[in-house]
């Protein structure tokens, strides 16, 4: 398996939306238990998580060429918030 860097940084739609329920959880989970532990690194590991689920794109994934959205995923389009 080969790793692109340069696909690394093109940002894609390849977090799942099953995956960031799950990225939400442990990386809350995992900030939570930082504060009692006094771990930095479990700080930033929680931070990371949160934040690739709420974009729904890992560099990770990227450069790996993998993606976990369903086909039948509703894509979230740019002007859903404007009016016409």
């Amino acid at each position: 398996m080969a790793f692109d860097y340069k696909r690394m940084l093109h940002r894609e739609l390849n977090v799942g939306l099953k995956e960031r329920q799950l990225r939400y959880y442990a990386g809350a989970a995992s900030a939570f238990i930082s504060v009692f532990l006094g771990n930095v690194l479990l700080l930033l590991l929680g931070i990371v998580l949160i934040a690739t689920g709420y974009t729904r794109w890992c560099p990770v994934y990227s450069g790996m060429s993998r993606s976990t959205v369903d086909p039948a995923e509703e894509v979230p389009s740019e002007s859903a918030g404007s009016v016409h």
